[in-house]
């Protein structure tokens, strides 16, 4: 082959080679372009549902501490009652040992 004709044909390589690399070059930044916006969109999907999941979560946790609330107040409520009972029960004995105190006192003044 006469030497110009192999110069072309190396020249002729190396723009085939050198369009080849730009070629790559370009598919790589347009696969890590996509990559990036896919990670993002996941990264994105993630946080949206860790928010919901905290939300669910926070939620049933108001729910149970209004329950526990409720049953605090109820079991307070009939322990208040029982006892006013009591005191009604002991109001007659609670008057009774006034008056022997007081009329005690009394007698022992004179």
């Amino acid at each position: 082959m006469p030497r110009p004709e192999v110069l072309d044909d190396i020249k002729s390589a190396e723009s085939d080679a050198d369009d080849i690399v730009a070629e790559a070059e370009e598919d790589r930044e347009q696969r890590l372009s996509e990559a990036r916006s896919r990670a993002d969109e996941i990264r994105s999907e993630a946080e949206q549902e860790a928010r919901e999941l905290r939300d669910e979560r926070l939620e049933t946790a108001r729910e149970e501490i209004e329950a526990e609330r409720d049953d605090l107040l109820e079991d307070g409520e009939a322990e208040r009652k029982e006892l006013a009972a009591e005191a009604d029960s002991n109001e007659d004995e609670a008057v009774e040992f006034a008056l022997e105190r007081f009329t005690e006192a009394v007698h022992a003044q004179t």
